[in-house]
């Protein structure tokens, strides 16, 4: 065997094996390779995306919160301005009622004291009737002094 004729024979069953390789192998090795990169790369674009949302959504639910702290902080103000100007009014209308209770009092209690006053008059008026009679010993007619006791009544 010559070894120039065995270099030559595997250089060409070399040459066929390349050419084969290239023609049927290599084309779907290549494309499953591409098809694998571009998964791997959507799928990091996917990853990606994800994680923005998930930021986003973080964002979303803390700024939410916030707000609904806010709302409650708020409704919590606003209920307790209104309990205090319900208080308020409750305390107003009280002392209104009050003095109204007062003033009614007082008005009652005045008239009682001009009725007590008329009573009085009256009673000094017959008392006074009584003492002229004693001192003049005789009867005097109210009927017709009664302008007289009038008088007498109302200068008391």
């Amino acid at each position: 065997m010559n070894i120039n004729l065995t270099l030559f024979g595997q250089t060409i069953a070399f040459a066929i094996f390349i050419w084969f390789t290239m023609k049927f192998v290599w084309p779907p090795v290549t494309r499953a390779m591409q098809e694998r990169q571009k998964k791997i790369a959507e799928g990091l674009d996917a990853a990606g995306r994800a994680q923005r949302d998930l930021s986003l959504a973080q964002e979303k639910a803390t700024q939410t919160l916030r707000e609904t702290k806010e709302q409650a902080a708020q409704i919590l103000e606003q209920a307790n301005k209104s309990a205090n100007l319900i208080i308020e009014e409750a305390k107003e209308q009280a002392r209104s009622e009050g003095e109204r209770l007062i003033a009614a009092a007082k008005a009652e209690i005045e008239q009682e004291m001009n009725r007590a006053k008329d009573q009085l008059r009256a009673q000094v008026a017959a008392l006074a009737v009584k003492g002229a009679e004693q001192i003049l010993e005789s009867e005097v007619d109210s009927a017709a002094h009664s302008e007289l006791v009038n008088k007498l009544a109302s200068q008391l």
